[in-house]
């Protein structure tokens, strides 16, 4: 039987190219992967330091009642750092529960959710009639503010919700937040970032003697 020499030769040389094929896409492959390895190191790279800036970017406040006369107070609302913040476009700025209960209509005899979301639930909020306050007197018109200025805004007491009873209902109200800080809440903005949402605490002055 004569050797089919020209088929060998033939089927080693598929076989050979086969095999540099296969070769072939198996860098190719280990290339693409290395890329998008490389790629996915540079996104995180990247992200990480987005969030370094964001965080070192952090908007500082202070916020401090500056008189108090009848029913009305002066808050100071001052944004102090950091410097390399420069200012921001957009503060949202709202007073939020002076305590930590949670309020819904779920519990039985409860008020409907709006009556319970629309009562200010802390010793003061902001006053009707100046700087653009909504009808709760929850929040004021957005501003935007450069560090090292402030915002003086009005506040005055809040009353107990309409629909609580009793002659002593104004006793029992103030008694209910007596020492309890000013709580406001600041959503601030600066254009091409991330929003910071910003807690702020307001300490009531002690009690003259």
């Amino acid at each position: 039987m004569s050797i089919p020499w020209g088929d060998i030769a033939t089927y080693t040389t598929v076989g050979a190219g086969l095999v540099i094929s296969i070769a072939a896409w198996r860098v190719a492959a280990r290339s693409a992967d290395e890329a998008k390895r490389s790629a996915d190191s540079a996104e995180d790279v990247a992200r990480i330091e987005r969030e370094r800036w964001h965080a070192d970017q952090t908007p500082v406040f202070t916020a401090t009642l500056e008189s108090e006369e009848g029913d009305r107070a002066k808050l100071d609302l001052q944004l102090v750092g950091p410097l390399s913040l420069q200012c921001l476009d957009r503060i949202e700025l709202a007073i939020v529960s002076s305590d930590d209960l949670q309020r819904t209509a779920q519990l039985a005899g409860s008020r409907p959710q709006e009556d319970l979301d629309a009562q200010v639930w802390g010793p003061y909020r902001f006053a009707a009639g100046a700087d653009g306050v909504d009808a709760n007197g929850q929040s004021v018109r957005p501003f935007n503010l450069k560090v090292g200025r402030g915002r003086p805004l009005t506040l005055e007491r809040t009353r107990p919700p309409h629909w609580q009873e009793g002659t002593d209902r104004e006793q029992r109200w103030a008694e209910q937040f007596a020492g309890k800080p000013v709580r406001l809440l600041a959503r601030c903005h600066k254009d091409g970032v991330d929003p910071w949402i910003i807690p702020i605490d307001v300490e009531m002055p002690a009690p003259l003697h």
